[in-house]
């Protein structure tokens, strides 16, 4: 091997040694600061308190069991409820508009613009 093969792959493999270093720093620096538990994106995120309580809060009576008989009755009510959730969003004048998005829809208080 020439002496340009051998610093070429001196640096590669010193490269990627410092990459997987650097790399391993940083993950375990997010993991110790507890910043992991922000990222949304993973699968086992743990949500904050309020937002737990927020999502917990049923918007409906209705509750459909997660084990027994399905009968015909219970289909229809299950129909039922559907139907009404459906009529609810038939509803929206124009959901794909950018009134769901405003400041009001969303409950935000807008600022008064200070006078100088």
């Amino acid at each position: 091997m020439t002496r340009g093969g051998r610093n070429l792959m001196i640096l590669g493999i010193g490269s990627i040694l410092i990459a997987g270093i650097t790399a391993s720093i940083s993950l375990a620096v997010y993991r110790n600061t507890g910043d992991i538990y922000l990222d949304r994106s993973r699968p086992g995120f743990l949500p904050d308190k309020e937002e737990v309580e927020a999502e917990t809060e049923a918007t409906t009576t209705f509750s459909y069991g997660d084990s027994g008989p399905l009968d015909e009755a219970e289909l229809n009510q299950y129909l039922g409820e559907l139907q009404k959730i459906e009529k609810h969003l038939n509803s929206l004048p124009d959901a794909f508009s950018n009134a769901p998005l405003s400041d009001e829809s969303l409950g935000i208080k807008a600022q008064a613009e200070k006078t100088e």
